[in-house]
């Protein structure tokens, strides 16, 4: 605010907020490069996309500078859509799953009136729907039209078993290709700025690296592909599933250099001689050439999030743990390596201020440049010099007037107009990169 006036830090967030209600203006895959080349990936999703759309003409695009990277636009909001008598209500997560091209699956839905083929789709964006209400009149949004799956009866049975897709979407507000058991061994959906960070980090096949806060596994994945699954990649996540789903994600893309293991990220080192033969943590001093610390924060940068209903204390309770981990991470890195620090929210207590802390805190590190380098620098307000604030790396969805995408407005469009579009029209995040000297 100091550095920019009340005005225009008020005008920003409402800016902030209203870019975060709506999804990004592209659906991200990452080719998985380590099983197919990104030509022969991009030709199968452009056919599946092509029959899934009946025949819409919407292209694939290689990104430039992230050559695994492909980009499908998202063609809407669509404000043409009739909306049905039979209504589905479905909880705030599962909505912002279906604006990002997913169908509804029966664990998300709250509400159905009467049974009906075609039904018209809401999200009870303040999560007061009582489950198996017949009616809702609360505050909903609107979010396209799907086939009824399954009967209501069917839904709201009392075993609570069902799994499966309870609407499929014919015709959501935002239209983005379903990518659910699509190509799966050979894609993984991914925000661009998270496929961003394992490029910056830039790991070398031979390298130990570790990934801290590893869940679900993308980076993690992302890490082992660029290294061509030749070293090792320690993933680490304290939740026991989450360790399952990352081991899921490294089997289904075919990586055997990954090693996931369930630890608190505060007690991954060893102290005192560890046990010979030991291959999880805790983990010697100065034993890994590179760390990733996507760290757990606010989340305020995920998109989309119609329901942002957190305290301020909430969104400022994760300094510390964050401070805790950076403190273990740099115990835990050679002299000599890289430390990729990154989180998907806006803050400036969560981002610039951690760099600031660290920079005091730790005389033995150094910001480095980023590579590819193709969000914004850094915000001002942490008391970092101009010079440091270009070399951190910080994605900031407010910096885009959302204008929506049609197919006439896509076909007058330069692809690399396009791409710039897709640089800024992402989630909000923040990557910042250091050297242990």
């Amino acid at each position: 605010i100091s550095a920019s006036g009340t005005l225009e830090a008020e005008r920003k967030y409402e800016s902030l907020l209203n870019c975060l209600s709506h999804p990004p203006a592209f659906t991200t895959v990452r080719v998985n490069t380590h099983l197919a080349s990104v030509k022969q990936v991009k030709n199968l999703l452009f056919e599946e996309i092509h029959k899934q759309f009946k025949g819409l003409s919407v292209p694939v695009l290689q990104h430039p500078e992230l050559q695994d990277i492909l980009l499908i636009p998202v063609i809407g909001p669509r404000k043409d859509l009739q909306k049905q008598s039979s209504e589905v209500i479905v909880g705030a997560q599962c909505g912002n799953s279906v604006l990002r091209g997913a169908h509804v699956f029966v664990p998300g839905i709250v509400s159905a009136s009467k049974s009906g083929d075609v039904v018209s789709v809401y999200s009870d964006i303040e999560g007061k729907c009582k489950r198996g209400a017949k009616e809702f009149l609360g505050t909903k949004l609107f979010i396209g039209n799907g086939i009824s799956e399954l009967s209501r009866s069917e839904i709201f049975s009392s075993s609570g078993s069902l799994k499966g897709i309870g609407v499929r979407m014919t015709d959501p507000v935002y239209l983005s290709p379903s990518l659910d058991n699509v190509l799966s061994s050979y894609l993984f959906l991914q925000n661009l700025p998270s496929a961003v960070v394992s490029h910056v980090l830039n790991p070398q096949p031979g390298e130990r690296i570790l990934d801290m806060c590893a869940a679900p596994g993308g980076k993690t994945t992302h890490l082992a592909t660029l290294m061509h699954d030749q070293g090792e990649v320690i993933a680490m996540d304290k939740i026991a599933n989450k360790v399952k789903k990352i081991k899921q994600n490294a089997a289904l893309l075919q990586l055997n250099c990954i090693r996931a293991f369930c630890c608190d990220g505060t007690k991954a080192l060893a102290i005192g001689k560890r046990e010979d033969g030991q291959e999880g943590p805790p983990f010697s001093a100065e034993s890994f050439d590179r760390i990733l610390l996507d760290v757990p924060c606010s989340g305020m940068g995920q998109r989309p999030n119609m329901a942002y209903s957190w305290t301020l204390k909430e969104v400022t309770s994760y300094q510390p743990l964050q401070r805790k981990l950076f403190s273990m991470v740099l115990k835990l890195l050679k002299p000599g390596g890289i430390l990729v620090y990154s989180t998907c929210t806006v803050t400036l207590s969560e981002n610039e201020e951690q760099v600031a802390w660290a920079l005091e805190t730790f005389p033995c590190l150094q910001l480095q440049s980023q590579d590819p380098h193709i969000g914004g620098e850094g915000m001002r307000g942490a008391g970092l010099s101009l010079d440091q604030l270009k070399l951190l790396q910080r994605f900031d969805p407010s910096s885009v007037t959302l204008h929506g995408m049609d197919v006439n407005s896509l076909q007058d469009s330069r692809e690399e107009d396009l791409i710039l579009l897709a640089n800024k029209d992402c989630i909000g995040f923040f990557i910042a990169k250091f050297i242990k000297l």
